[in-house]
């Protein structure tokens, strides 16, 4: 049974993070062409937020063990050197610098590092990325994974065949067909020249459906806040961590007559693996790295499936929070001004993200929550808020948003099939109204969720870079717009038949809450 609020667990299958709520970072500048990369024109935020200062009184108590921070200054030598001088003098040790956008990740035992590193002459802000000491889920699908049964694969390869289809699964793949993905890639698969780096919970680039299209070079481990690249470091740590490998094969998938097809089997797809593996979770040091990372490798797009945790919302009335929104938010600028386009998941709360206030009583979720009231305007979910990241909804087979979807008018970009396995049943012939792709170990499975919708927004991205690779990421997502199909706001949203409706759709035809700019069109994309 799938639940929208379904309950987060320590190992995959993965969190639903059906609690994430997500509002677009407000700004008073054109996106992407005037950002800046220092955090001085984000508003102060009037919230209730725990401070992750907690976990320094607990270290106090015990025996200290070490937390992780990010410390965020300016990026030349002279400030760089001072800093890390600060950091040493403060029992601090220094992990990783990124001098390109002068974000230092730091270890430390020190319970008071953090209050007495963001007095240090040249740091612009600092803070704790976790509240849970470092010991010696962080995506978007709701539900457990559904595998692909002997019996369901024999039935479908059937149908497929009967039905002229080019891969042996693609009878159940009526999410390509609705975004038109099967006919485009008789026209245009994309370009092995483009790549779209998964980062996630890992890649199984040993799938006979990845494999053809894996870009091992431009693939690492971000896991501790630095890139190892070293054979494998990319893949899951077991086959319960699924989650980037399904994702994967929905973007790009081969043509190759084994299994199912991607949004772009021409394309190249890459693995940064940011999942910790104690818990599953991504926190924003790995997070980090893993921008700096596909920048520096010229990856053209990304795909995140997930947000930054500890917190659902950071809030920037709080060192630590505000911290974490600085460093992550100028690694994700050094990656759009390199050339990359990033897409999120909107969440799968099926909140109104322009509301006034929301509560949020998962943060942290790596030690305890506490139960909170924000301001989704004023309190952020990184990376989804991000000036120039593109927030992309779900829908299922009937092109309606899916039950469980966070939406919002002027928050949501676009949409694209996440799955509905609740109220939109495909005519396909296993009739699961989620979304069928890969998995670790050669098997497939069906999941559902604004993690599913992201890849397949990005796989049309894909294309269209493919078809105009000197486009720049804000040119790109202005096209990603434009090819979108919006159905307008429905009349009624009462999906349960109670008489009262599920979510209340505000904008017009051409731009909405549910739809964003509308549903995306690969078809449309390649022509």
């Amino acid at each position: 049974m799938d639940h929208s609020h379904a309950p987060r667990s320590s190992r995959s299958p993965r969190p639903s993070r059906s609690s994430r709520p997500r509002r677009r970072l407000a700004l008073a500048v054109p996106v992407v062409l005037s950002l800046t990369a220092s955090l001085g024109f984000l508003p102060a935020a009037a919230s209730a937020a725990p401070r992750a200062g907690a976990a320094a009184e607990a270290a106090r108590a015990g025996d200290a063990p070490s937390l992780a921070y990010v410390v965020n200054t300016k990026t030349d030598h002279r400030t760089i050197a001072s800093v890390k001088r600060a950091i040493a003098e403060a029992d601090g040790s220094v992990v990783a610098t990124y001098q390109k956008i002068g974000v230092i990740v730091v270890h430390s035992a020190n319970p008071g590092f953090g209050e007495r590193i963001r007095k240090a002459r040249g740091v612009q802000s600092a803070g704790a990325t976790r509240t849970a000491p470092l010991t010696a889920a962080g995506t978007t699908d709701e539900g457990a994974a559904r595998m692909l049964t002997g019996e369901q694969a024999a039935r479908t390869a059937r149908a497929s065949e009967a039905a002229g289809a080019g891969e042996p699964l693609e009878a159940d793949q009526w999410d390509l067909r609705a975004i038109g993905a099967d006919k485009a890639a008789k026209i245009n698969p994309g370009s092995s020249r483009v790549t779209v780096a998964v980062i996630d919970t890992g890649v199984d680039d040993t799938h006979p459906d990845l494999a053809p299209n894996f870009s091992a070079s431009q693939s690492a481990n971000c896991v501790g806040g630095k890139a190892d690249t070293s054979e494998g470091a990319w893949r899951p740590y077991t086959a319960e961590d699924y989650h980037g490998t399904h994702v994967a094969g929905e973007i790009a998938a081969a043509r190759n007559g084994i299994g199912v097809a991607g949004v772009a089997p021409g394309v190249k797809v890459s693995s940064i693996k940011v999942s910790d593996p104690d818990n599953g979770l991504f926190y924003p040091e790995n997070v980090v790295c893993a921008f700096m990372f596909a920048a520096d490798r010229g990856v053209e797009i990304t795909n995140n499936s997930y947000y930054v945790d500890p917190w659902l919302y950071n809030c920037m009335d709080d060192p630590d929070q505000r911290a974490i929104v600085d460093a992550v938010n100028r690694a994700q600028l050094y990656a759009q001004r390199k050339g990359t386009l990033h897409l999120a998941s909107a969440g799968n709360s099926n909140h109104d993200l322009d509301a006034d206030a929301i509560v949020d009583d998962s943060s942290p979720n790596d030690t305890t929550p506490v139960t909170r009231t924000i301001d989704p305007h004023e309190c952020f979910d990184v990376p989804t808020q991000l000036p120039g990241i593109v927030t992309v909804s779900a829908t299922g087979v009937d092109e309606e948003k899916s039950y469980y979807s966070t939406y919002g008018n002027g928050v949501v970009d676009i949409a694209a099939p996440g799955g509905d396995a609740r109220y939109q049943i495909p005519d396909t012939p296993s009739k699961n109204g989620r979304i069928l792709s890969t998995m670790p170990n050669n098997e497939y499975a069906w999941l559902q969720g604004t993690s599913m919708a992201s890849p397949h927004a990005a796989g049309v991205a894909a294309l269209l870079k493919s078809k105009h690779p000197w486009a720049s990421p804000a040119q790109l997502q202005w096209l990603l717009k434009a090819q979108a199909d919006n159905p307008g706001c429905p009349a009624s949203y009462d999906q349960d038949g109670d008489g009262a409706q599920d979510a209340t759709c505000e904008g017009g035809k051409r731009v909405n809450g549910f739809y964003g700019f509308g549903i995306v069109n690969a078809l449309r994309a390649v022509k």
